[in-house]
């Protein structure tokens, strides 16, 4: 029997609880402070938490035993999630969280455009309007009205 802390469905709402989360707590956070420090910050903790979660799981692996390709594209995958925090820290100083979040969230848009275009991964028909109505909500949450 699977264990239900073993479905990526809970994973997944459970990101979407805690990045919701940390709009609200970013967007107090970021109050009186410049928005790069209070990621530089955001990215101490992130660093010493996983560092505690290596260490007590006994997850942690001899960097040499990593593969080059591996390291290639986890480098890329950080510099676009620092660029995405500096970005979104910065928005959240500009902007109110219930706009700058959904804007943000369109990342969930492009994901499903590159996941089909550069990992050929296949969308069905009502995939694609999933896609598009995500798309259509953001923008709308996003209107100022």
């Amino acid at each position: 029997m699977n264990s239900p802390y073993s479905t990526w469905q809970l994973w997944a709402v459970l990101s979407a609880v805690f990045a919701a989360l940390t709009a609200i707590f970013a967007k107090i956070g970021v109050e009186n402070v410049n928005s790069d420090m209070a990621t530089f910050i955001r990215t101490l903790v992130v660093v010493v938490v996983l560092a505690g979660i290596l260490a007590a799981t006994g997850a942690w692996q001899p960097p040499a035993a990593i593969g080059g390709r591996t390291y290639l594209f986890l480098v890329l995958s950080g510099l676009g999630t620092g660029a995405s925090w500096l970005c979104y820290f910065r928005a959240l100083q500009l902007g109110d969280a219930a706009r700058v979040a959904p804007i943000d969230k369109l990342s969930v848009v492009l994901v499903a455009v590159f996941g089909v275009v550069f990992l050929g991964e296949r969308l069905s028909g009502l995939n694609w309007l999933g896609v598009a109505l995500i798309a259509a909500g953001a923008l709308l949450v996003a209107l100022k009205g």
